[in-house]
């Protein structure tokens, strides 16, 4: 009998070896228990000795089951109840003479709290082994060019470290160059491997299957990816589900009910037995486990498939969710600018993005940038006389002339005549060499290629009505709006309108689930019945917001949220179900006096029997499993 709170968390070590000390003491009171009866057996002329070994055998397990319900009357929990039930069979054992009772009473229990302890769900294990990947060596490269193996502790943001094939990634951080493809599964859920380039964002624990990065540290620490994959799991699995609450809420009426119910067995019966077997078998803890159960497991699967989930009460409101509140930017798509079409009729495409690229490079204009990223550095022009004109463009001498990369204000200035500009709902940048104007380039934020398959799953799942909330202009919103099959947008929206149109759902009777991953979504997230944030590049106020983080940000796993939640909760009801309905069955048949003689010690049996059925069912829930399929690109 351990003194354990409400909310199961990992064991500490004084835990762990305050359970240890249990269990011997446990097999010791059963070897002398097994001592006594067989001496009864052998010599039962000599019952004193007998009884002696057996008094002996149940004071050696009295003290843990005394300090435990001691402990549970200072600090009253569910489990607490328990204790305090078994104390009080234990005494009522003692005052009738039956040192059998005594003695293998309180030890079932306790090897029955140990079986407990061994089959609840492998959260900790997969909370241990995701702390695991935290540690790693880095190569880390110095200012001479030289590369030093380092603790991945001693990093900081800005150094530079090379991950060859094989390796763990250290920390968050940027490729800065190499091409390799990425095995994520462990942080992501992702089973496809994911192939980084110049520019992408890494997480600190994937492995490099092959080839050789570079990487710009990011971000280290509890403050990576990782760190925080593990912080959001621990604080899931200590939180309490609403349904623990309110058997909280009612433990002290529930004992005094027990009492009195034991109190009437006596009066009626006087069966000693019947009146023990009535308190044993009125032991909640199938019903205590059956909510705490679930919530682990299905925070357990959730972080495997790449879903952090804040508090196990969500698990609960994401299955009854009816609409869908959902920014743009960073979270329909990625947030960053790219090159869409080259409006050209007689250029080559390659070479065009090939001088785009190294003009691109010189400059630090964010659609620069973003053009820079179009072609490898080997394939870049040689440039000289770069001038950066603030504003407009780029301007360099290459081998075949003057080359221009910039608005068309910058060609007027230059005097080269431009073809009409396109019309075009984001950045346009022109390219001219030599004089000659070579090609409009088109640039905007890419739709993720899963919106349109994750938003047709929602609205399946029931979250019919949908909203795209955003503070982007109102022609950018239609077009990602007819892009991913969305009905319904309100543009150019400032934080607290954000905030507004979601209370304004909820008062319409709309249960909103709310995706966003910036700043100025943080106050919706919080507003939302559930919020839930792009855990890759999110800001670190929408993660403090929201309820659920998708490390991965890949939105088919908003369907997987709901599955999973739908399942828990039936998992839930058929555990309330076991608990509830088990436990009365036991003591209905303790209070007749059906349970016979040993009722004490067949209702203790049958109570663990019905605790181990509600672990396993819980249990089930780790078989759900929801890899995710490569998109069809050619799907619309």
């Amino acid at each position: 009998m351990t003194a354990t709170t409400a909310a199961p968390s990992l064991l500490s070590s004084a835990e762990q070896r305050r359970a240890a000390r249990q269990l011997t003491l446990a097999m010791l009171a059963l070897g002398l228990l097994g001592v006594g009866l067989v001496w009864r057996w052998i010599l039962p002329e000599q019952i004193g000795v007998s009884q002696l070994l057996l008094g002996f055998a149940s004071l050696l397990v009295a003290v843990p089951v005394m300090r435990s319900a001691w402990y549970s009357l200072r600090y009253p929990s569910l489990h607490g109840i328990t204790d305090q039930l078994i104390a009080l069979a234990m005494l009522g054992a003692w005052a009738t003479g039956d040192l059998l009772t005594a003695a293998l009473l309180p030890i079932i229990m306790i090897f029955g709290h140990v079986l407990e302890e061994r089959s609840v769900i492998g959260s900790q294990e997969a909370i241990n082994a995701l702390g695991r990947l935290t540690r790693s060596h880095a190569r880390k490269l110095q200012a001479d060019g030289s590369i030093i193996e380092v603790d991945n502790r001693t990093l900081s943001a800005g150094d530079i470290v090379e991950v060859r094939a094989g390796d763990r990634v250290p920390a968050d951080g940027r490729v800065l160059s190499g091409q390799a493809s990425l095995d994520t599964a462990s942080i992501t859920g992702e089973s496809v491997p994911v192939e980084a380039g110049v520019g992408m964002l890494v997480f600190g624990g994937a492995i490099n299957l092959d080839g050789l990065l570079r990487v710009e540290v990011t971000r280290i620490g509890d403050e990576s990816t990782l760190g925080k994959v593990i912080a959001l799991m621990q604080n899931a699995e200590r939180s309490k589900p609403p349904i623990t609450r309110l058997l909280e809420r009612y433990a002290g009426s529930y004992m005094v009910l027990v009492l009195l119910l034991a109190a009437v067995t006596w009066f009626v019966t006087h069966d000693a037995q019947a009146m023990l077997a009535v308190l044993v078998a009125a032991c909640p803890c199938a019903l205590v486990l059956s909510a705490p159960a679930t919530a682990i497991a299905g925070v357990a699967v959730a972080a495997r498939h790449g879903i952090l989930i804040r508090s196990s009460a969500f698990l609960e409101e994401l299955a009854d969710l009816t609409s869908l509140v959902v920014d743009k930017t960073g979270t329909l798509t990625y947030g960053t600018l790219r090159l869409q079409s080259i409006d050209s009729l007689s250029v080559d495409t390659k070479e065009v993005q090939a001088l785009a690229a190294s003009l691109g490079a010189a400059s630090s204009h964010p659609v620069s940038r973003a053009l820079a990223g179009m072609a490898d550095q080997e394939a870049y022009w040689p440039l000289t006389k770069i001038h950066e004109r603030q504003g407009l463009g780029v301007v360099a001498t290459t081998e075949k002339g003057e080359a221009a990369l910039g608005r068309p204000e910058l060609f007027a200035q230059l005097g080269i005549t431009t073809p009409l500009v396109p019309e075009h709902d984001g950045p346009i940048a022109g390219l001219a060499l030599n004089g000659e104007f070579l090609a409009w380039l088109l640039l905007a934020d890419s739709i993720k290629p899963e919106a349109r398959f994750a938003l047709s799953e929602l609205r399946e799942l029931g979250l019919g009505r949908q909203l795209l909330l955003t503070g982007d202009r109102q022609s950018v919103a239609r077009t990602l709006a007819q892009e991913v099959g969305l009905n319904e947008i309100q543009a150019q929206a400032l934080p607290e309108d954000k905030l507004n149109r979601v209370l304004k759902e909820i008062d319409h009777g709309f249960r909103p689930m709310v995706v966003g991953d910036g700043i100025n979504d943080s106050l919706a997230l919080k507003a939302g019945v559930v919020g839930v944030a792009m855990g890759a590049g999110g800001a670190d106020i929408a993660l403090a917001s929201a309820d659920i983080v998708l490390i991965g940000s890949d939105l088919r796993r908003l369907g997987t949220c709901v599955r999973l939640s739908r399942q828990c909760r039936r998992t839930l009801q058929v555990n309330v179900i076991i608990g509830l309905g088990w436990t009365l069955a036991i003591v209905v048949f303790a209070a007749f006096g059906w349970l016979g003689a040993a009722g004490a010690m067949i209702a203790a049996l049958l109570h663990n029997l019905s605790t181990l059925l509600v672990l396993g069912n819980a249990g089930r829930l780790l078989r759900f499993q929801e890899p995710l399929l490569r998109l069809d690109p050619q799907a619309k």
